[in-house]
């Protein structure tokens, strides 16, 4: 078989289950309700509003406030995700249950929600438009290259650099539309998906493995989950800091809604100011000897 038959459905898989983990309810983050409380133990109101109208780095948000508070939402979703249970399945019942695994869309939501995090604190604009259930092309685009430097894909990273640099060139407030679905980053953009798509039963949901082992099942599935969500968090958090975008002082066009009707919020997101963790992280050792490595 010609290979461009085999790897294009493993892009429609990932596709698939990416379409449908950003329709479960909490997944989507209010950019703005996010900034406003992440930022108001450590800026005082003006500045959170140019941040919100702007960016964080337009804002003057120094470099080390923006690393705590990434550092503590990776850990407030980090504990999140490890504490769910696979068995509760998909809230509300989605149509797709019986293609797309409960658990690997449930799984794939809170990457989605620790990467529109780290987006919005190193000063991308709203990922997802303001109103409708379904996700554009160019938010796809970016949320597939967000997850490919999160699992390792190396050129997803040049992906995500060569959007933040258009963003950042042209003074931007919205996702460049044209690159990510016909223009010079969108054929990353369907490589990463395709190696995503071929991946998800391997790298990307690990965790599925620990299902098949009986009564340490559940908490064994719990430290794959935290091995595996912890690192590729990290992994994007330090590209995302590398980039032009974050470094403070840099300026955008403000947003003409910096807190546009219809945008999702979370209900527990007022609680992630109050957070704060030290994760144990199992080693690919410590998980079958029930020991953990410390990490912050």
């Amino acid at each position: 078989m010609p290979e461009s038959q085999e790897v294009e459905p493993a892009g429609s898989k990932f596709s698939l289950v990416l379409n449908t983990a950003a329709k479960l309810p909490g997944v989507r983050i209010n950019r703005a309700h996010y900034l406003r409380v992440a930022l108001k133990r450590h800026c005082a109101e003006e500045q959170i509003e140019l941040a919100i109208a702007e960016s964080p780095a337009a804002a003057g948000i120094p470099l080390t406030v923006i690393r705590e508070v990434a550092n503590t939402s990776i850990g407030y979703e980090t504990s999140k995700v490890t504490g769910i249970s696979a068995a509760a399945g998909i809230p509300g019942g989605f149509a797709l249950i019986g293609t797309v695994p409960a658990d690997m869309a449930q799984y794939l939501g809170h990457l989605l929600r620790i990467a529109q995090k780290l987006a919005y604190i190193y000063s991308w604009p709203d990922l997802f438009a303001a109103d409708g259930d379904e996700i554009d092309e160019a938010t796809e685009g970016i949320l597939t290259l967000f997850v490919g430097v999160m699992v390792g894909v190396q050129f997803a990273q040049s992906g995500v650099t060569k959007v933040s640099t258009m963003i950042a060139a042209q003074v931007m407030k919205t996702l460049p539309q044209k690159a990510l679905t016909k223009g010079a980053v969108y054929p990353l953009v369907k490589k990463v998906a395709q190696i995503l798509g071929a991946q998800m039963t391997k790298k990307l949901f690990a965790s599925g493995v620990a299902k098949a082992i009986p009564v340490a099942g559940a908490v064994l599935s719990g430290g794959l989950t935290l091995a595996t969500f912890l690192p590729m968090s990290k992994k994007l958090q330090k590209h995302l800091a590398t980039l032009e975008l974050t470094k403070p002082g840099h300026r955008r066009a403000a947003s003409d809604d910096a807190n546009p009707p219809g945008a999702f919020e979370a209900d527990d997101i007022n609680d992630e100011a109050d957070f704060a963790v030290v994760v144990e992280v199992p080693t690919a050792e410590s998980v079958t000897r029930g020991t953990t490595a410390s990490a912050v």
